[in-house]
């Protein structure tokens, strides 16, 4: 019983810790109103237009904020 138990929560945490760790945010504009935001999954299409090169990931929420608050394009006139 206790190996069973021992067996589930190694793998419980097998899953859960990979999928936490790749969290990823990206700072993007949208090329139609040039508003910028922040989203969690990599943009597709032509809507919108990933800011600072395709290779900038931020691993934080924090990191993509302070990012959008120093880049010129994303400030409001």
């Amino acid at each position: 019983m206790k190996l069973t138990l021992a067996i589930a929560g190694v793998a419980l945490i097998g899953f859960v810790l990979p999928a936490a760790a790749q969290t990823e945010y990206w700072v993007v504009q949208n090329t139609h109103t040039r508003h910028c935001r922040i989203v969690s999954q990599r943009p597709a299409g032509t809507e919108m237009t990933v800011i600072g090169g395709n290779g900038v990931i931020y691993h934080t929420h924090m990191e993509a904020e302070n990012a959008m608050r120093t880049v010129k394009v994303c400030h409001s006139d």
